[in-house]
């Protein structure tokens, strides 16, 4: 514990309603993120006016408190006192759209094994690289290490997700684990080589053989190794399963008896529900695909290459790859694997560019490792870990995969092996009979085009949330506010018709829907910059802080109709100093928008930023609050 916040620290528990009142803990690079029972019993007015806090913001279902660069160890301190990072009695969190609900649990499951990720996925990507160019051979021990090493964790990635589900559904960690050991076990898939007892559903798509039972109920497997859908389902039910348990169960056996009826019930009904519903939706999709492809090629290639990624997250590909095998098997070539081959090649292109213009070091670092992975066709390291917890990034490598896929498919690009992964899949496209053909080039070409679209999206419409650099050491917060320099209606950037304001190329800020036509120095400073029409000008704080005011939109045409100016540039004012006045009511029936963009320019210059998030503001209200250090 450190003894320098423990003060802070006790007080930061107290006021936000004592440890009971705290469902779960994390922190940024500068706040305090507290989830809490009840936000009412916090006292907001004493934390923000408390020495050694910047403000306090409640946004998102968090109650978040700004304490600066020292974050660090003011939350090991708390932690120190007895507050738990996760409650065991978590709050009903505020209710999320279905893809933003999918990407939080996403992002939680995968984030503890990122760096396992991309370690493993690297060592795969280049032991198959050393098998491809003959520095090893798939005899060598050498190369079985590496292989298995490579290989460890996605093989047995659902005993990992297990764990990670489990803390994220709040189930036994080890029970989780259990789960996905289960799937994995070898006597599992040893059933598979039996003689099958009979078949269910035959005639339709959903026929199986059945080679052994539980109780009597027919089980239909299916190889679990890597999957990542039946472990999630599992985990979650196994959560409610195991709270309904440990209602009845009386705590004298729950050590032993709830681990033991949750297993009983959730093992069971993985093999005997989800992983069939799985396979059969699976079996739906090739079927569809296969439909498609002989309607038209070139949709069959966007709609395929374009969803690829995520029917792998979904474990829905394996619809798709035994009929790939299957026409490989039969007539020695096959059309749909081409399809898939540029998807991986989009992701490493978004990939690639983040790491270019992203200047977030924790991105950064895991952005290189999954590039290399992903150029030997590993990327899970890239999806789960980078490109969809920001979804951007994952929507635009599916757009550079749609686009590869449509040429491969529009040139009925053929494969004639089950080769390599990654650029090691270009020799599966060398026809055995007539050598490199139109099927090896136009493969290269939807890789190289796959790869520039995925990049060009990427690196162009890049927009990172502002973050600063790494800490300096703790010392003591150096922080400073500015108040509103318009009073109005307080809009975000993002909603003005206005797309340099809008996509934040010019600053960080705020728009307001101008009220009484006046506009105040926010703090002490410098005009640096008056535009002679009156409709903007540029002001540096005495701390160094430059602000952008915009008055209204394309006002500028106005030529400084309407608008009274009472300072010029270069001259140094006063905070509240009157700098312009202006005609609302003249310039709104010139047809002209006041919503005026106030933004900070050079924000990448200050730890954090924090906006005012209130419906409306005084020209006396804080605006903003920047923490400088």
């Amino acid at each position: 514990m450190t003894e320098k916040y423990q003060a802070l620290a006790e007080t930061i528990i107290e006021k936000v309603g004592g440890k009971e009142n705290i469902n779960s803990l994390a922190h940024c690079i500068t706040r305090l993120r507290f989830k809490l029972k009840d936000e009412a019993l916090a006292d907001t007015d004493f934390l923000k006016n408390m020495e050694g806090i910047v403000t306090v913001m409640q946004s998102g279902g968090q109650y978040q408190v700004v304490i600066g660069n020292h974050v660090t160890d003011v939350y090991d301190t708390i932690l120190g006192l007895g507050v738990s990072k996760v409650s065991e009695n978590p709050a009903p969190a505020k209710k999320q759209n279905p893809f933003d609900a999918f990407i939080d649990i996403v992002s939680s499951i995968f984030t503890p094994v990122l760096g396992l990720l991309c370690a493993t996925g690297m060592i795969k990507g280049f032991a198959s690289m050393f098998l491809s160019i003959g520095w090893l051979s798939d005899q060598s021990g050498t190369f079985i290490i590496l292989n298995a090493l490579g290989d460890s964790l996605f093989y047995f990635f659902p005993i990992f997700l297990g764990y990670t589900a489990a803390e994220k559904f709040k189930l036994n960690h080890f029970v989780g684990m259990a789960i996905g050991a289960s799937l994995l076990h070898p006597t599992i898939g040893s059933i598979n080589a039996l003689e099958p007892l009979f078949t269910i559903f035959g005639g339709s798509f959903m026929e199986s053989p059945i080679h052994a039972t539980f109780l009597g109920v027919p089980v239909i497997l299916m190889d679990y190794a890597s999957s990542v859908v039946p472990i999630l389902i599992a985990t979650y039910v196994g959560s409610k399963i195991e709270k309904g348990f440990s209602k009845i169960i009386p705590d004298v056996i729950k050590m032993f008896a709830l681990p033991l009826l949750t297993l009983l019930c959730i093992v069971p009904l993985t093999f005997i529900v989800i992983g069939p519903i799985a396979t059969w939706v699976s079996q739906l999709i090739g079927s569809g695909f296969l439909a498609i492809y002989d309607l038209s090629p070139v949709v069959s290639g966007v709609i395929l290459g374009g969803f690829w990624q995520i029917m792998v997250i979904f474990g829905l590909h394996w619809g798709i790859i035994p009929i790939a095998l299957n026409n490989l098997a039969i007539y020695g070539q096959d059309t749909l694997l081409s399809l898939i081959v540029p998807a991986s090649f989009a992701q490493i292109g978004v990939v690639l560019a983040l790491m270019l213009r992203t200047k977030d070091k924790k991105t950064k670092t895991l952005a290189f490792p999954a590039f290399i992975s992903g150029v030997f066709g590993i990327t899970e390291p890239a999806i789960y870990g980078i490109t969809l917890p920001k979804k951007w990034p994952f929507i635009y490598s599916c757009i550079g995969a749609a686009v590869g896929g449509a040429i491969t498919g529009g040139t009925r690009t053929l494969n004639f092996v089950s080769g390599g992964l990654g650029i090691f899949e270009l020799p599966s496209y060398v026809d055995p009979k007539n050598g490199i053909n139109h099927s090896f080039y136009m493969c290269l070409l939807a890789m190289i085009v796959a790869f520039i679209v995925g990049f060009a999206l990427e690196f162009f419409l890049f927009k990172e949330e502002v973050k600063p650099v790494e800490a300096a050491p703790a010392h003591p917060i150096n922080h400073t506010k500015l108040s509103s320099p318009i009073e109005g209606q307080v809009i975000p950037l993002s909603q003005i018709n206005d797309e340099a304001f809008a996509s934040e190329l010019l600053g960080v800020g705020v728009a307001i829907e101008s009220t009484d036509g006046r506009v105040v120095a926010p703090a002490d400073g410098t005009i640096t910059s008056f535009f002679p029409t009156g409709h903007a000008l540029g002001f540096t704080t005495d701390e160094g802080i430059e602000l952008l005011i915009h008055i209204g939109l394309d006002t500028v045409q106005l030529e400084g109709k309407h608008f009274t100016t009472f300072a010029k540039q270069g001259e140094k004012v006063k905070a509240g100093q009157l700098l312009l006045e202006y005609d609302v009511e003249s310039i709104k029936k010139a047809g002209y928008d006041l919503t005026s963009p106030v933004v900070i320019t050079n924000p990448k210059d200050f730890l954090d930023i924090i906006i005012n998030e209130e419906d409306t503001i005084s020209l006396s209200e804080e605006l903003f609050t920047i923490v400088l250090s």
